[in-house]
């Protein structure tokens, strides 16, 4: 566990207040914002985030998924599932995590520091996760909630609003389904980067055609971008 000193406390403070939580436990917040990058020894489990962003990941989308179907009544499961997939994106996420200013909070190695990761997008969305899954620890699910939908109060907006969309596997499916089109697939052709950064690239297939690629940090994401790319690509959206 990385050690506290007065430098990184007043650091921590300083995100408390922009938070608007005070930790019992502020290693656990000091975790939360800790990269794996930092930690030397990557069994030293306890000193950075990615645990914590497992957990923070499970609630996010618990909270979302409650307060979607307690707001949209009238909203089918497709639409509550496309608000969500909106909401819970990585780049929602990265926006929630600027607007805290989270990343000149992180504990980053000199390596990671320099190629510009306090500003990475999946590095800051991540940690907005992480600090979800903190305060959680520290004071429970409804302090955890709070948190969440104060800070993704916008984008919940924007979502149900229908100005934000991002689940094109969904749309793309139902789109081919009600063309009888053929059968879609998913393949993963590269996979790249180290594990705390990684980048996957998929290609995705119309019976045997290929209709779209697309790159993401995770195997969910790309599949999203390469349906994106294919909705481009069979004319039924714009770029």
């Amino acid at each position: 566990m990385s050690v506290i000193d007065d430098k990184r406390q007043k650091q921590l403070n300083e995100f408390e207040g922009i938070i608007g939580y005070s930790f019992k436990d502020i290693n656990v917040l000091n975790n939360a914002l800790t990269h794996s990058s930092y930690i030397s020894s990557k069994a030293d489990l306890l000193g950075h985030n990615e645990r914590l962003e497992f957990i923070g990941d499970a609630i996010l989308d618990m909270i979302i998924s409650l307060h979607l179907y307690k707001k949209c009544k009238n909203s089918t499961e497709g639409s509550l599932t496309r608000f969500r997939a909106g909401i819970v994106c990585e780049h929602s996420l990265y926006n929630a995590s600027n607007h805290l200013k989270l990343g000149q909070y992180l504990l980053l190695s000199k390596g990671e520091e320099n190629t510009g990761g306090r500003k990475r997008v999946s590095i800051l969305a991540d940690a907005f996760e992480a600090v979800i899954a903190a305060i959680y620890l520290d004071g429970g699910i409804k302090k955890a909630k709070e948190f969440i939908l104060k800070n993704l109060e916008d984008i919940i907006k924007d979502a149900v609003e229908h100005r934000i969309f991002s689940d094109y596997k969904s749309f793309l499916q139902e789109h081919i389904q009600k063309n009888n089109s053929g059968k879609l697939s998913y393949k993963l052709i590269k996979e790249e980067g180290p594990d705390h950064d990684k980048t996957f690239e998929v290609a995705l297939y119309l019976n045997n055609s290929l209709i779209g690629r697309g790159k993401g940090h995770s195997k969910k994401d790309a599949q999203q971008a390469a349906a994106g790319d294919a909705l481009v690509g069979l004319g039924v959206r714009d770029e």
